[in-house]
């Protein structure tokens, strides 16, 4: 009876780096080490340090079927079944689009210009919470309120709002937009990145995006602008005197976004460039 031939981790790493790479799959080592490590239950430097393993056979059983998955190009975040994002460590799955580096820059930016900590913040469009609970993190004596019309991903934000212990500081609300919001109890500051693509950019997007996260979450009517538009028309009525709304948005709307907040009454408008210098985000206050 013959053996089994021995493979080691070193060899089990660039077969799936191949193998990946082959399939269209960017950064296909870092996603390698990324998968063998979770199957195997190690952070990438341990790998490093057992490249001579000799995995057995229950081990690579673990490992094929993530690689198979990657190979079809779900996106790596889905298999691992989480992401690290601006400090958190957030659960995601098909629920929810995963969190952008793009939206981590959003953030900073907000925060930088909110001039007095905010008591009363609202997300709109919330997701995977990662906005929310982002905001709830930085203002500890803050109520957020965190909407979303989808009730599956208002239940994957409320399992990252109780794995990071700030449930009791996030409410989630099922909305759409300001539709369940009462307009006597405004906020502070208002922040959303609601879906902005054009039906082309969706069309033109990697596999990972157009084939297995929510299109809902991603597209939106009139060229991308149909739900920007009811968050900037509604913001006057749900912001506080001198209150904030961040937005982000696609990189050909700005022109007519700051028309629309003109347009809105608010003032201070303000658009701002991603880290690829594209219009990304814009900025505007009740008067």
């Amino acid at each position: 009876m013959m053996n089994k031939p021995v493979i080691t981790l070193l060899e089990v790493l660039q077969k799936t780096t191949d193998f990946l790479g082959g399939k269209g799959v960017e950064s296909a080592r870092l996603n390698a080490e990324l998968l063998v490590g979770h199957a195997l239950g190690l952070k990438r430097m341990q790998l490093y340090l057992q490249f001579e393993r000799v995995l057995a056979e229950a081990e690579l059983e673990k490992i094929r079927p993530l690689v198979k998955r990657r190979s079809q190009r779900e996106p790596l975040q889905y298999i691992v079944g989480e992401t690290e994002w601006s400090g958190l460590k957030l659960k995601v799955d098909r629920r929810a689009l995963i969190p952008r580096p793009e939206t981590e820059l959003l953030i900073e930016l907000t925060v930088a210009r909110v001039k007095t900590p905010p008591l009363r913040i609202l997300d709109l469009g919330t997701g995977s919470g990662a906005i929310a609970l982002a905001l709830a993190k930085a203002y500890d004596a803050a109520a957020v309120t965190a909407v979303d019309a989808n009730e599956d991903a208002l239940a994957l934000a409320a399992e990252n709002g109780k794995a990071l212990g700030l449930a009791d500081r996030v409410n989630f609300l099922r909305s759409s937009w300001y539709e369940a919001l009462k307009a006597d109890e405004p906020y502070d500051l208002i922040v959303a990145n609601p879906p902005y693509l054009t039906a082309e950019e969706t069309a033109a997007a990697e596999p990972e995006v157009r084939a297995h996260e929510p299109i809902t979450a991603l597209a939106a009517a009139e060229a991308g602008l149909a739900d920007l538009r009811v968050i900037i028309a509604g913001a006057p009525r749900y912001l506080n005197a001198g209150g904030l709304l961040a937005l982000e948005t696609g990189i050909d709307q700005h022109a007519e976004l700051v028309r629309l907040l003109g347009e809105a009454g608010l003032s201070d408008v303000e658009s701002k460039r991603d880290l690829t210098d594209r219009d990304r985000f814009v900025f505007a206050r009740k008067a």
